[in-house]
């Protein structure tokens, strides 16, 4: 296979990679045949994927800009995956030119894309960290040097969380997160769940399987589960729904949506 000249040196291109592969979803141009192969293989379980992603990028444009009416100015966005058009630092920017946004991913695709993207903007950064390690994130030089932790930062899981299993604690290392940022911070998350898919479970679970053979297993929750990430946080209203639920633009009603934007949860929560 030919390495395109976006693709990092010292990767291997022959394996599926979970954000090449949302970039797929989201009808980006950084996935290969095999990000696409994954991806189809996922889709065949699950036809709505590409729409509940796109339910998870909305809900995250609308939180960023609450963010900034909130009088926030400061963005750590943890699993930030590839940028595709519409991303924090391009939201944050566009309705307060002086907010900085910090990236973190661990995919080396992902790094390498967003430092092209980046290039040029002084006040967004990417590091390349583990989600898992939340002290290696925060004590990385690009996320120290841009982000005051003195001062409320927005702090973005979306679409992350469900990729770490129970056995590396993610409801430590959100905890680890919230204990070090200011008073007054915000967390912004969303994750996937059986609930809401519009689909028996037996179903769906063949997505899970598809993720799970690439060795990145999609851990589905129950809403009370993802509940407890918002620990140590005042819920923001309307509280933990639906994506598109979730202080919509319009108020359309929900008939005029795919019913697969409905799939998972999202929500935003206070540190008093």
């Amino acid at each position: 296979m030919e390495r395109p000249a976006w693709a990092p040196q010292g990767i291997d291109i022959s394996v599926p990679s979970v954000s090449r592969m949302y970039d797929f979803y989201l009808g980006g141009s950084h996935n290969f045949e095999v990000d696409r192969e994954a991806a189809r293989k996922a889709m065949e379980f699950l036809p709505g994927l590409p729409k509940i992603m796109q339910a998870n990028r909305a809900f995250m444009r609308r939180a960023v800009r609450y963010a900034v009416d909130s009088g926030i100015d400061q963005f750590l966005d943890i699993g930030s995956g590839i940028p595709t058009f519409g991303n924090v630092h391009e939201v944050a920017q566009a309705a307060d030119p002086g907010a900085r946004v910090a990236y973190v991913d661990h995919d080396p695709v992902a790094v390498a894309h967003s430092q092209a993207v980046l290039e040029g903007n002084d006040r967004a950064v990417i590091a390349s960290a583990d989600l898992r390690r939340p002290k290696e994130i925060l004590a990385t030089p690009e996320v120290a040097g841009l982000l005051d932790l003195e001062r409320p930062v927005a702090l973005l899981l979306v679409a992350v969380l469900h990729f770490i299993e129970d056995a590396d604690e993610p409801y430590a290392a959100v905890a680890e997160l919230r204990e070090a940022l200011a008073p007054g911070s915000l967390i912004v998350l969303t994750h996937a769940s059986y609930e809401g898919i519009p689909l028996p479970e037996e179903e769906a679970a063949g997505t899970v399987g598809v993720y799970k053979n690439i060795r990145n297993p999609l851990i589905m929750r129950s809403h009370e589960e993802i509940g407890r990430f918002f620990e140590g946080y005042e819920m923001v209203e309307p509280g933990l729904v639906s994506m598109p639920e979730w202080r919509p633009d319009t108020p359309q009603s929900p008939e005029h949506e795919d019913p697969y934007a409905f799939s998972g949860f999202g929500g935003v929560g206070r540190k008093a």
